[in-house]
Parts: C-alpha cells; structure tokens; sequence
C-alpha cells in the first residue's frame, strides 16, 4: 500500500472546543459592548476561521476592532479557554493506529494558530503523534493552508483530509486530494455531502474500516 498522509482537522474532528470557544469570544465581545452570542450559535460556526465569526456576529467591522476582538479572543483562549476543550471519542484510539503503521503519517490543518492547536493537543498527549501542525491566521483560508503544505512537500498528493465542516472538504477539493468528512463535529451530513466527500464516518473506527 502506498504512503498516506492524514491531514486532520482540529476544532470539531479531534476535540470540541465549544465551551472555551464560546467563552473566549463573548469576552472579547463584551469587552467592546457588543451583545453576548448563544453558544449553539457559536456551534454553528466553529471551523470557521475567528474574523469570518466575528463578521457574522457583528457585521462589517472596522480593522482595528476586529484585530482587537481576535487578540482578546486569543488571550483568553491561550489561558483559559483552550482548557475547556474535550476529547471525542474513540479519537485517541484511532490517532494512535494510525500513527503505528510505517506507511501512514499524520498532519493537523487548523485555522487556530499553530501554537495554540500544540497546546490542545498536548494536553491530551496527543502532540507527538503528529508530523507537522499547520496552524491559520486572520485572512488565509484553509485550503491556502493546504495547498501550501502541498506545494512545499510537507503534505504529500496522496493525503486525505479528515474534517467536519465545508471548508474542510472544499480545502481538499479545490487542492484535488480525497476527503473524509466526520459526522460527530458541527457540520450537518448535507453540508458534507453537497460539497462532496469522497467519504462520510459517523464514528473514528469507521475510518480505520476505510483503511482494511
């Protein structure tokens, strides 16, 4: 079997970030007087990258705000809120067969800085499991991310992209790589479908059975 390299996404595919997400963005929010967001409505966009949240939530925002509502949201994270991320299921278990097989590697493409990913993932001692992390900033949209690590040979044109939302899929589509989206995150099964994944997973050992 040739070598395959699994480029994972973060929030919503390995751990779920609501509780701190939420909590780190409403206060920044507050802290600029803006309304507090429901957490089911920050669910439906966890994925997406922070100032593409922040426009939905407040609307066109001059730069300097926006710029000072992302480093707000990523103190509070950096401190207290990524502690609030939890685990999925069967994820660890799956992580670590997958990274026991010589011919597999494993990669993170997340729109969370890079630093901040490392240090959810080291708190679930998961860190070393991966080759590379590819964390995001404010502007650059995942599948730049992806087609950077492409094209500099990090990532190789066998990788699979495992996510839960959209820009997961559209990331691998656009850089013509397969795809898994992941039915346990925050993106619906449609969603996943209409932007074409070359395979749908309700559970982690689903993605092992893929493999056999």
């Amino acid at each position: 079997m040739p070598d395959i390299d699994f480029v994972f996404d973060l929030d919503g595919t390995i751990s779920d970030p609501k509780i701190g997400m939420a909590e780190s963005i409403n206060w920044a929010l507050n802290s600029h007087n803006f309304k507090t967001i429901s957490d089911d409505d920050i669910g439906k966009l966890i994925g997406l990258p922070l100032d593409e949240m922040y426009a939905r939530f407040c609307g066109d925002l001059e730069k300097p705000v926006l710029d000072n509502l992302v480093d707000k949201y990523r103190k509070h994270f950096w401190e207290i809120g990524y502690s609030k991320n939890t685990l999925y299921p069967e994820i660890k278990s799956l992580l670590s067969f997958l990274q026991s097989k010589p011919d597999y590697r494993l990669f993170i493409c997340t729109s969370k800085p890079a630093d901040i990913a490392r240090k959810i993932l080291n708190m679930f001692d998961l860190d070393q499991l991966f080759d590379f992390i590819s964390g995001g900033d404010v502007g650059i949209a995942k599948h730049q991310q992806l087609k950077s690590l492409l094209n500099n040979g990090t990532v190789g044109s066998n990788a699979i992209m495992i996510g839960d939302r959209f820009i997961d899929i559209q990331a691998a589509s656009q850089n013509k790589i397969q795809s898994i989206g992941v039915l346990w995150g925050y993106g619906s099964r449609s969603e996943l479908e209409d932007e074409g994944a070359n395979y749908l997973v309700e559970t982690p050992s689903e993605i092992k059975e893929l493999l056999l």
